[in-house]
Parts: structure tokens; C-alpha cells; sequence
């Protein structure tokens, strides 16, 4: 866009004596001519170009333009001063010697060669019918976005600059923001030389998202690193509500694997509250000076993005992803933030630079803490941000003037935090704010801080004070929580490579969504047991009869708790295949390729009926242990319809989202012929067995089962003994009593007997058996039972999982040494 600039290759050997160049002219190799921002968004240009996702036009001030200025200045010397004896702990001499030196940099840039470099430049953006477009003016460090440090925030932004005088002031303060107090701090603390570090500034023409929408792109999950998934966050307005953490933007998840396999389907996505937006600023206000609205229910109450436009966003991260991997000669996870203009307007992405936190841990290493709260009174909750856990006193911050009594070692309370706040952050235990997501600010740096974050509670300012002693607990999947007192946790860290192997699969007990992506680190075969009921349980809340059918459901109260459960834009019955579906889906698209057997709800009727809208379509029973549970509720009259709806989501989390890896275990199956309506049921719904089909097994929980298991394994593709029931059953004892629990030992002889037959049976019958219980974990005579009996696998808890592999090594030793 220069005048002078060359053309071809000469332009690249030239961008170190330009002032300004055009994104058109700049890719990857120019980091040191452009900064790490900029040279990501020309190669995204060049990358994205004929895609529905594309990237503004603009221009970029290079680092040659900063140095020269400076030199002209003799600003070098002055500043070198400034920085020789800097001691980052003193906050106090870090601010005034900051200011001092952004001061030296802003008089040094009033340069009629530069002001007229970037007219020229501006001008050339402009259109008839539009003289003086709106920009975005973005500071670009050349040690911006390297792999080891992001500098995230670190220097500042201007949004809607428009004007040739307002487009140079706003360069002008960017380039001094190259010593913002928390940049100075974070350079010092990365090892970087303050004086070696450029600045550029990228010009892009603005995105108008006051009325669209915008958010932030990961390549991976950023709570467990999983690397198989695309996570994409959004909100109404423009982006920095999401990273000033001003509202709760809507998530959304898209499986990698699937959607290159062509599957076009969004794994999973959670509502945001989305309350309020930001705009640009009133005409005549200072730039940057954004304006909150508030955000009307009905727009609340809907996704910012639709289904199509979140695959879009997530095939264009991907297609990034790819290019800088093969750029950099391996695995390059992506951070990328992306606006929409306008209600329906094209998809925009504005930056895109390697994400520094979540891939910098460790491979081969499974880290679980462990909190038991016991009654201890949860204080505030919101989304974990991290696995971490940590204690400490609060402090209350409501500007950046409280921090000066801000004492290391404290939980940092506030509404939202400001990059302002790091020499702070960096020395608090644990960070929990108002407002925000997990693509916060505060999450952001609690993420690369590796302190454990809660954001998102709403009303912690207002319900914890300062020196209150509280825990900060993110160890319980998505959901973080603040708990009285100072409470005692555990550290359990396991190197995946120092566990034997086994011949004998061992898989994984899970049944919360929000745990599969960290237990996917586990070398599990699979997993063994998904449980349909707890996911509806928690995920969901819903009966399925009550979701299929709103208009029998008896209690007014419970008629009004679905029509809020249930979104405006979809019916009860399509929201619970959603959710369910979506519930199946992630946990499935954790261990993928590797198998997942999703067992079929066996809620007991007394365990139905507490979910909403559940009480009138429940009988009521004396003993539900023994009662209307399991496989003959399936083809029944009182719930036909609800399994419908379970096929349905599992149909979809097959054919949909192409999890296929999937297969379907039939509980507490009394009798055979019971067995053979299942399966007809199934196949009616779209659920059939067969080439290509889905694999179908069966619980071996029921002494008839055993004696059986020749008729059985003529029906089913496999076995898994459940080892709670058929324990009850053999003994008699009801395991929900605790007055015959005395009596209930999965070790007698009887039921290590069925134990040895069920595997027996199956392997004359050529059927692959497992068993899901905890027995094994528990009781490692059990482990070699089943494992010199030939047992294909055993499923057992994630926290269970590294000891039943020892003991399944063990005996297998064992079984070779005989």
C-alpha cells in the first residue's frame, strides 16, 4: 500500500526500511518485519481466501517505522536508562517508569514521514461511499505470539478509529503501549529485552459486530488441552465483552476427526447469558470509549451464531491449524478471534496466533485433584477454569486502586479484572470473578498462571468479603465452586508411560460429559460403561415421558420449569434429544476411534419420578430395585415414547455427528424373549444390528442371564457383567439397604461362580465379555479371577483405573509364570 514499496519478492527484502506495509504483502516469514499479529493475518488472508470465513483488509506500520522514529528521536538512550536497575516487584516504581518511557515513544512518533505514510496508507481504504472507513487499530509485538509467550493484552487496542488525524493519534498510542505497566512486567518476567522487543501496528477496516456478533476460536479444549476438538465462544456485539469478561458468552464444541470425515454436525453447545453487549462508540466520544447495551431477553434466550455459522468458524480454525502446524513441522494448536457483521453479514477472522497455555502441558501425564467439600457451604459457583484447586483469604477489588492492598497468597475477588491487574494475578492463589467465560481475561491469565479460576458466579463480590478463608475448587469438570473455609485436597499425578500393559483391556466407568475430555488422557481401551441415566440426571433434568409428552405432565409447577428448560425456538421432545444427544456425543467424541458402550437408562421408577415432570408417570413401587426398571420399560406402554426419545439421540450421535464408535448395552434383561422385543424396538428406530449397523450388548447382571447365556449370546454382540446386581440377586440382599449391607460381598463363592460361568458362556458362544463394576478395583483376588477365566476386559472408574492395572498385570504374570 506504500507508494514505494516494491512489488514481488523484492517486497519482503524490503519491509525492514517501509513504513507501511499492506496485509496483502505480509505472511509468517515477516514476524520480525510486522510482529507475530499482523504476519498471522496476512498469511489468514491469503489461507481463507475464497472461503465464507475471510479476513478484513487493511495495513500494517512495521517495526522498521518504530525503531527509525526512535532513532531520530535519540530516544535509545533515554529509555535504556529507564530499564537498567528496574525492580518488577516495586509497583510503584514500574508505573512511573512506565509512563515515563510511553511518553518517550509518543513524542518520538509525532514524525511527518510516519503521519504521512499512514495517511497515504488510510487513504487507500477509503470508497465513495465510504471517505473515512472505520478501523481497528491493533498493536503487534515482533515477540507477539511466539509458542512460549502470547502477550495476550499485554499492549493496547483502539476500536471504530476513524479519520486520518484519529487513525495516526491511535497509532501513535499503540506504539507507546509498547511499556504499558503490565507489558513491562510480563516482558521481565519472560526474559525479554525491553529494548530488542518493536512494536507494529496493524490498521484493519472494521467489522460492524455491533449488531452481529464476535467471540474467540480454540484448536483444542482449553481446560484439558484435549486436542480433538474445535471450542468456539460468542456473544452479541463486539469482542470485548467476552475478553473484558462482561457477559457469559454460548459455547460450542465441533469434534475434529468427524467433521474431516464430512460430518457436519455441532458436538455440543451451552447457552451464555449474554445480558448485555458493547457497541461502538457514540459519534464524537473518545475512541475506544465503547458503550454497554443491554441485550433484549428474546436475544438472551437464542444462540449468537447459528449451528452452520459455528462449523464454518470451526472449519476455517482448523484449515489455520493445519497451515501453521505444517508451517512449523508439528502439532500448532490455534487461538483466533472471529466477529460477524451485522444480523446475517459474512464471517470475519481478526487474529490468529499460537495458543500458549493449555499445550504447554505436559504430554503423557494425568494430574487429578482431589477435594472432598463434605458439608462445607458452597459460597459462589460458576465455570472452572482448569483443574486446579486452591485456599486462601478473599480480597475484594473493585478498581485498580484496591490492589495496593492486595497481599500475595489471597483469592483476587471482582467483578471483572483488567490487564492491569497482572503484577496482582501473578501472585494470587486463585481468581474468581462476577461476570465472564472461560475465554475471559481473567481466564486467560489464570489459565497461563496456572492458578485454579471461577468465573461467571454472579454475585461473588457481593457474597464473600475481605480476609473470608475460602477454597476455590475447579476439580469437579465444568462446574467451579467457591466453598467456606480452608479445605484439604489431594494431588495425584500419574505418568501414562509407567503403567505395564496389559492383554486385558481395561476401559473406563463414565457417565459426566464434563470429565470425558481429561479422562481421554488415560490409556483406557474404551469405555466400558456410559451411563444414559446419569447424564439425563444432570445434564438434562427432564423426564423423557414429560419431554415427549408436556401436556400430561400434572404439576403446573413442573409445566413451567420445562417451558423454561425448553428454548423458545425448540419443542420439549427436540431440546431432550439435544441435550442427550450432545451428553452421548461428547463422551463418545473423547475416546474416539476407540469404543464407548452406552448402556440404555435404567433409572429405578422412585429415581424417575424425581425428575421433573417425572411424578405422574411413574407407579409407585414397594421394592423399585426389583420393579419396572431396565429392559422392560423399553417396548412398554407407561414408556415407550420416553425410549423413543433415547433412540432418537443416539441415532443422532451415530448418523449425525458420525460418532459411530458407539455401542448400545441392553440393562437388567430379564428373559430372552424380552431381549428380542429390545432389539426390534431399536432396529425400528432407526437402531439396527448388522453390517454397518450398531453393536448391541447385553448386561449379564441376572443369575438367568448366566444360565441363559447360550440363548442370550444367539441375540446380542456381547456381554458385561454388572457385577452391584448380580452380587444382589445371587445373595439375596437388597443393595439399598443398609441394614443387610453386612451381606452383600461380591468375594463369595457363589458369585465369583456366575463370575467364572458368565465368562465361560460367553467365550463358548465366540461373544466378547466385560464386566463394569468396581469389584475388580476393589478386590484384586476378584481381577485375577476374571482375568485367568479370559475376561476381555474390565471397566472401572478413572480414579480406579491405574491400581486395576497393576492388578490385572499382576495376575496376568502370574497366570504366565504357572
Amino acid at each position: 500500500m506504500s507508494a514505494s514499496a516494491p512489488s514481488g519478492r523484492d517486497a519482503r527484502e524490503a519491509a525492514a526500511t517501509g513504513y507501511v506495509l499492506s496485509l496483502d504483502e505480509v505472511g509468517l516469514d515477516d514476524v520480525a518485519a510486522v510482529g507475530g499479529k499482523t504476519a498471522s493475518l496476512g498469511e489468514l488472508r491469503r489461507l481463507l481466501r475464497g472461503r465464507a470465513v475471510t479476513t478484513p483488509d487493511g495495513f500494517a506500520v512495521t517495526a522498521a517505522a518504530y525503531r527509525d522514529v526512535l532513532t531520530a528521536a535519540g530516544a535509545w538512550e533515554r529509555l535504556s536508562v529507564l530499564f537498567d536497575d528496574l525492580d518488577i516487584d516495586d509497583v510503584a516504581q514500574v508505573a512511573a517508569r512506565g509512563a515515563r518511557a510511553r511518553a518517550i515513544v509518543y513524542d518520538a512518533t509525532d514524525d511527518p514521514r510516519l503521519r504521512a505514510a499512514i495517511a497515504r496508507a488510510y487513504r487507500g481504504m477509503a470508497a465513495p461511499s465510504d471517505p473515512s472507513p472505520g478501523v481497528a487499530v491493533r498493536s503487534s509485538a515482533t515477540a507477539e505470539d511466539l509458542p512460549e509467550a502470547s502477550f495476550a493484552g499485554q499492549h493496547d487496542s483502539f476500536l471504530h478509529v476513524a479519520g486520518e488525524a484519529a487513525v495516526f493519534e491511535a497509532c501513535r498510542r499503540c506504539l507507546a503501549s509498547l511499556f504499558t505497566d503490565r507489558a513491562i512486567v510480563y516482558r521481565a518476567q519472560n526474559g525479554f529485552d525491553h529494548l530488542k522487543v518493536a512494536l507494529s501496528v496493524a490498521v484493519m477496516r472494521m467489522v460492524d459486530a455491533d449488531e452481529g456478533a464476535s467471540g474467540v476460536a480454540f484448536t483444542l479444549d482449553t481446560e484439558t488441552a484435549f486436542p480433538e476438538v474445535v471450542f468456539i465462544t460468542g456473544a452479541w456485539g463486539l469482542g470485548e465483552g467476552i475478553v473484558q469478561g462482561r457477559v457469559g458468552p454460548d459455547e460450542f464444541y465441533v469434534h475434529k476427526p468427524t467433521y474431516r470425515a464430512g460430518y457436519r454436525a455441532v458436538l455440543r453447545r451451552t447457552l451464555g447469558d449474554k445480558a448485555t453487549r458493547l457497541v461502538r462508540p457514540r459519534r464524537g466520544a473518545a475512541s475506544g470509549v465503547l458503550r454497554e447495551r443491554a441485550v433484549p431477553r428474546r436475544d438472551r434466550d437464542r444462540f449468537c451464531i447459528t449451528d452452520e455459522e459455528a462449523l464454518e468458524l470451526a472449519g476455517a480454525a482448523i484449515a489455520v491449524e493445519d497451515h501453521y502446524s505444517a508451517h512449523a513441522g508439528h502439532r500448532v494448536p490455534m487461538d483466533l478471534e472471529w466477529a460477524r457483521s451485522g444480523a446475517d453479514g459474512p464471517l470475519y477472522i481478526l487474529q490468529a496466533r499460537p495458543e500458549t497455555a493449555a499445550s504447554r502441558r505436559p504430554e503423557g501425564v494425568y494430574e487429578v485433584r482431589r477435594l472432598d467439600p463434605g458439608e462445607a457451604l458452597i459460597l459462589a459457583a460458576g465455570k472452572a477454569v482448569g483443574q486446579g484447586v486452591a485456599a486462601g483469604p478473599v480480597r475484594v477489588v473493585a478498581t485498580g486502586a484496591d490492589l495496593a492492598a492486595f497481599v500475595p497468597g489471597e483469592v483476587l475477588v471482582a467483578a471483572t479484572t483488567s490487564p492491569d491487574w497482572l503484577p496482582a494475578m501473578r501472585n494470587a492463589a486463585a481468581i474468581v470473578t462476577d461476570k465472564g467465560g472461560r475465554t475471559c481475561h481473567a481466564a486467560i491469565v489464570a489459565r497461563e498462571l496456572g492458578i485454579p479460576a471461577v468465573v461467571g458466579t454472579g454475585d461473588a463480590t457481593r457474597r464473600l468479603g475481605d480476609g473470608q478463608a475460602v477454597t476455590v475448587s475447579c476439580a469437579r469438570g465444568e462446574d467451579g465452586a467457591v466453598y467456606a473455609g480452608r479445605l484439604p485436597w489431594t494431588v495425584e499425578r500419574l505418568r501414562t508411560a509407567d503403567l505395564p500393559v496389559t492383554r486385558t483391556a481395561v476401559m473406563l466407568n463414565l457417565a459426566q460429559p464434563d470429565l470425558a475430555f481429561q479422562a481421554a488422557a488415560l490409556p483406557a481401551a474404551g469405555v466400558g460403561l456410559a451411563r444414559i441415566e446419569f447424564i439425563i440426571s444432570e445434564l438434562i433434568g427432564v423426564h423423557p415421558m414429560a419431554a415427549a409428552h408436556p401436556d400430561r405432565v400434572v404439576s403446573d409447577r413442573a409445566r413451567r420449569a420445562i417451558a423454561a428448560w425448553a428454548r423458545s425456538d425448540e419443542s420439549p421432545r427436540v431440546c431432550f434429544i439435544r441435550q442427550l444427544a450432545e451428553g452421548v456425543g461428547a463422551i463418545a467424541a473423547a475416546f474416539y476411534p476407540r469404543p464407548v458402550i452406552v448402556r440404555l437408562s435404567d433409572f429405578k421408577t422412585n429415581e424417575y419420578a424425581s425428575l421433573t415432570g417425572g411424578a405422574g408417570f411413574e407407579p409407585v413401587e414397594e421394592n423399585p430395585m426389583l420393579g419396572f426398571r431396565g429392559a422392560a420399560r423399553y417396548t412398554h406402554p407407561l414408556y415407550a415414547d420416553g425410549f423413543a426419545l433415547e433412540c432418537e439421540a443416539l441415532a443422532r450421535v451415530r448418523d449425525v455427528m458420525g460418532l459411530t464408535n458407539i455401542r448400545l448395552m441392553v440393562p437388567f434383561c430379564r428373559r430372552v424373549d424380552e431381549g428380542r422385543r429390545v432389539l426390534d424396538a431399536l432396529a425400528a428406530h432407526g437402531l439396527r444390528q448388522g453390517p454397518g449397523g450398531v453393536e448391541v450388548y447385553v448386561m449379564c447382571e441376572i443369575p438367568n442371564n448366566v444360565i441363559q447365556i447360550d440363548a442370550f449370546a444367539q441375540l446380542f454382540d456381547g456381554f458385561s457383567i454388572g457385577s452391584n446386581d448380580l452380587t444382589q440377586l445371587v445373595l439375596g440382599v437388597d443393595r439399598d439397604s443398609a441394614e443387610v449391607a453386612f451381606d452383600f460381598d461380591e468375594r463369595d463363592p457363589g458369585v465369583l461362580e456366575m463370575l467364572r460361568q458368565a465368562v465361560a458362556g460367553a467365550r463358548r458362544n465366540g461373544r466378547p465379555i466385560g464386566i463394569c463394576g468396581e469389584a475388580p478395583a476393589s478386590w484384586p483376588e476378584i481381577a485375577a479371577l476374571l482375568v485367568r477365566a479370559g475376561i476381555d476386559s474390565i471397566s472401572v472408574n478413572p480414579g480406579s483405573f491405574p491400581r486395576t492395572v497393576v492388578a490385572i498385570a499382576r495376575a496376568e504374570a502370574e497366570m504366565a509364570a504357572v
